[in-house]
């Protein structure tokens, strides 16, 4: 009697497994038919039974009836909004945790992992275009977790969060691409733009410095790192910057032009008028060193007409009409700057005053009047 009731409790236990792993079978017969909703639906069974959830193959094939529903036109609308490639994803890492990357399935888990690796940047790349850029990051995000040492995933994720305005995110991406030791102008270039759009002037120049670390001889960061100490009131520190810049780019007309009013705001006359004058030499048309060189001339006069107009009347009689040619001289030596100026910017009113009383001191009062006239024209 004894030996009948344990050969029941056997059965009965074996009939229970049987039914407990028939979930996962009929999973995969449901999958070799090509009815995938109905595979989908025992697998999901198999997963929250406790016989059947702890099984690498429960997981493997789980992996498998979700990647052919997301590659099917068909099954791939029963999602609904289940990212279907996410599924896999989890259920073939699942698989590989239960197996081991050496274990039967743990070895067909790691395969397919690399082909959902493509599965997940086109995902990504459809939600992308279709301007759901919060679901692109999802699926990228998928994607480096399958590689994560492969950029194109960070780079997609980086560009998706920019177009979603996600600025956080696409700095934790360029952040991510740094630390796995990917370079490129163009990603610091973006990295800048962000800063720029933040008004985080702090950020933008580490953004600068690090990349003039990488590329210590690129025009644009050097003139971008030049413009932010300019901006910042920081002439005398930018000097080094300039001339680093100059060696960089020798035929930058502006780069002259710009060390010159750095060199005049110092109080370095001499200097700045070399930097000028060799700004204008590079390009004659150069605006600001032509109106910069008429100033230091016109400066010039000015000091000697000043002079000659607190002497006395005796000190004036000996020396003061010799200051005052002298001073002349200065003035028809800005005349052209101021006429080249006004050329190549015709409504610059601080050329046409400056000319005006160039004019005056000329004793061409016929010009002089003809500035006075487009000066109130301009008003």
């Amino acid at each position: 009697m004894k030996k009948i009731i344990l050969t029941l409790v056997a059965a009965a236990a074996l009939h229970t497994a049987s039914a407990q792993n028939s979930a996962v079978t009929n999973a995969i017969l449901y999958q070799r038919q090509g009815t995938l909703d109905k595979a989908r639906t025992e697998i999901d069974k198999a997963i929250t039974n406790d016989k059947t959830s702890g099984k690498a193959k429960t997981w493997f094939t789980r992996g498998e009836i979700y990647e052919g529903m997301v590659n099917s036109p068909i099954y791939k609308k029963s999602l609904g909004t289940e990212d279907g490639g996410k599924i896999a994803f989890e259920a073939y890492n699942k698989a590989l945790a239960l197996d081991g990357k050496d274990g039967e399935y743990g070895k067909q888990a790691v395969a397919k992992l690399d082909g959902l690796y493509g599965m997940a940047l086109n995902a990504g790349v459809e939600s992308y275009n279709s301007k759901d850029f919060a679901k692109a990051m999802d699926s990228y995000r998928m994607a480096q977790q399958i590689k994560p040492q492969d950029t194109t995933a960070y780079l997609y994720a980086a560009y998706a969060a920019e177009a979603n305005e996600n600025f956080a995110g696409a700095k934790e991406m360029y952040g991510k691409l740094q630390g796995i030791g990917y370079q490129s102008p163009q990603m610091y270039n973006r990295m800048l733009q962000i800063a720029r759009q933040q008004k985080d002037d702090a950020a933008a120049m580490k953004v600068l410095q690090d990349a003039l670390k990488v590329y210590p001889n690129n025009k644009g960061f050097m003139l971008d790192e030049l413009n932010m100490y300019l901006s910042a009131g920081r002439g005398k520190e930018a000097l080094d910057k300039i001339d680093r810049a100059i060696a960089a780019d020798p035929t930058n007309s502006n780069l002259y032009a710009v060390k010159g009013s750095i060199l005049d705001s110092d109080k370095k006359p001499a200097e700045a008028l070399a930097a000028y004058r060799k700004a204008v030499e590079i390009d004659p048309n150069n605006f600001d060193a032509n109106f910069n060189l008429g100033i230091y001339n016109y400066n010039k006069a000015a000091d000697y007409y000043t002079r000659a107009s607190k002497m006395s009347l005796a000190d004036y009689q000996k020396s003061g009409k010799k200051l005052e040619t002298d001073g002349k001289k200065y003035f028809q030596d800005a005349l052209p700057y101021f006429e080249k100026s006004l050329e190549l910017q015709p409504d610059d009113r601080a050329t046409m005053s400056a000319l005006q009383k160039v004019y005056l001191r000329l004793d061409r009062k016929a010009d002089s009047q003809r500035m006075m006239n487009k000066l109130d024209a301009s008003k």
